[in-house]
């Protein structure tokens, strides 16, 4: 795979802003690294080893000067999904298993790269990609709700857990509360404010102050143990074969934000970038995660819109921050009074933007089937939590069936004239629709048997494929049988050579 802009151009010279970039960047990605590992099932240092060495691994790689690659909020709940179901969160069990499904995500990401299959990111259909964000940032809201409010030793599901909290205010941690509202506020604010102002960094030295000078109570992060990330090949590989469908989903479903990014700012630069190259600087990110502790990590929007607007111009500003967050690692304890609260907080301040709500509801206006695509997969994610990657299999199986459904029901326009029949399909010809065609001239001559003359116009078709262009010669051979002269007209151009080879007719 030659990147675009030659090797050479994995190598860019770092620039000053790059490093201001880093900076500003990893002082946000510390507490999110915190917060999304919570929301992952992981112990809190593992957050800080997601956001370690693989940004720094990505920075060769990358085509997009701005991609910032850690710990994300979706990747971090498929995650939840794919393993609390075969160990116990933050059990050593878990974090061992979540190391080998980074390393799996890093596999498919960097085999898709290699190969060149940089184009199965738009194969997610949008009403699948709206209906799972939707319901993955409900559930990661829900998730997050007993943290937020203080309240601990919830029995049940993520939405359920959610609801008993909500519908008994008198078990709320006032203090824990006032802390999540204060964490959003400056969040939220802050964006609008001005989009580089450290949210997060100001909710993580509010809750701090608090939590040291009220001698605050309730839940906080505790000790985090210092020390570099354990970079192992002794994992539990026999666990592979397991990971490897939700592996598959993580790599696909995570890269749709890391390629939105990507693309939405080379457009706004007028340059070039390349999903073939951000697969593998993706995929080799994973995979330094799953060697050193880590767990599936992502792009993250809001952290890159973060070093383009501080002054970004290399890819180098990803391994600066991924170089202060390891220079952070001795300083972790300072933060060991952060009160849970302020992480749940931080985590459902970055989801809001997800809950897309009203671009389901907008799906009825454009189309039936893909409005019901989408909801199908928002509910979907919502009534299988934590196996959340199953909805977005399932999602995708409706997508693909719609489609050939849709391309199935192919259209013949039929008009008889002075003794001339006109058929002209419309849509795509090809093994699925052809009968269809086949069938129209039966009706057709069986309506008009006094027809002398049959005209097959096919502008109006957008592909034929050989069982279709079989399906042409057929008709025209019955035609001709029944004694009609028969004339093939307006053959699409791609189509020319196949119908040429087929039928055995100059096109026209």
């Amino acid at each position: 795979m030659r990147p675009a802009g030659g090797w050479r151009s994995l190598m860019p010279r770092p620039h000053l802003g790059d490093v201001m970039a880093g900076v500003s960047v990893a002082f946000i990605l510390i507490p999110q690294a915190l917060a999304y590992a919570q929301l992952a099932g992981m112990p809190p240092q593992h957050g800080l080893y997601a956001a370690i060495l693989p940004p720094i691994a990505a920075a060769f790689f990358a085509s997009s000067p701005y991609l910032q690659t850690g710990p994300a909020t979706v990747s971090s709940l498929l995650t939840l999904g794919a393993l609390s179901v075969l160990a116990v969160p933050e059990t050593h069990g878990y974090v061992q298993l979540a190391a080998v499904l980074a390393i799996v995500v890093g596999l498919v990401r960097v085999t898709f790269g290699l190969m060149r299959w940089g184009w199965v990111a738009y194969l997610m259909s949008q009403p699948v990609i709206v209906g799972f964000t939707s319901g993955a940032a409900i559930l990661i809201v829900a998730s997050q709700v007993p943290s937020a409010l203080g309240v601990t030793g919830l029995e049940g599901g993520i939405l359920g857990r959610a609801v008993t909290v909500a519908v008994h205010p008198e078990v709320w941690e006032p203090a824990a509360a006032g802390l999540s509202a204060v964490t959003i506020l400056l969040v939220l604010a802050g964006r609008r404010f001005h989009p580089v102002f450290p949210g997060v960094l100001a909710a993580v030295v509010v809750g701090l102050l608090f939590s040291l000078l009220t001698g605050y109570a309730g839940p906080t992060l505790g000790a985090i143990p210092l020390g570099l990330p354990p970079v192992t090949l002794a994992l539990p590989w026999t666990a592979m074969p397991a990971l490897v469908l939700p592996g598959i989903v993580i790599a696909l479903v995570g890269f749709a934000e890391p390629s939105a990014i990507a693309r939405t700012y080379a457009v706004l630069d007028r340059k070039p970038w390349s999903p073939d190259r951000e697969f593998v600087s993706q995929g080799v990110a994973n995979l330094a995660a799953g060697l050193s502790g880590g767990f599936p990590v992502g792009g993250s929007f809001g952290r890159s819109s973060v070093t383009r607007l501080a002054g970004a111009r290399t890819r180098w500003n990803g391994a600066i921050a991924g170089l202060v967050v390891l220079a952070f690692l001795p300083f972790g304890r300072v933060l060991g009074p952060l009160p849970q609260a302020v992480l749940g907080a931080v985590v459902v301040a970055a989801v809001v933007r997800h809950m897309a709500m009203g671009d389901l509801f907008r799906l009825w206006q454009f189309s039936i089937p893909q409005a019901a695509i989408g909801w199908a997969t928002f509910l979907l994610t919502l009534a299988l939590a934590p196996r959340v990657d199953e909805a977005v299999i399932v999602g995708m199986g409706l997508a693909g069936a719609v489609h050939i459904w849709r391309e199935m029901r192919v259209r013949v326009d039929v008009t008889f004239a002075d003794g001339t029949l006109s058929l002209a399909p419309e849509g795509v010809l090809f093994f699925g629709s052809a009968p269809t065609l086949e069938e129209a001239l039966v009706a057709a001559l069986a309506n008009h048997p006094e027809a002398t003359r049959l005209v097959l116009r096919l502008e109006r078709l957008g592909r034929i494929d050989y069982t279709g262009a079989v399906a042409l010669r057929n008709v025209i051979e019955e035609g001709e049988r029944a004694g009609l002269t028969v004339e093939l007209r307006h053959v699409p151009l791609p189509a020319r050579g196949l119908i040429r080879r087929v039928i055995g007719r100059e096109p026209t």
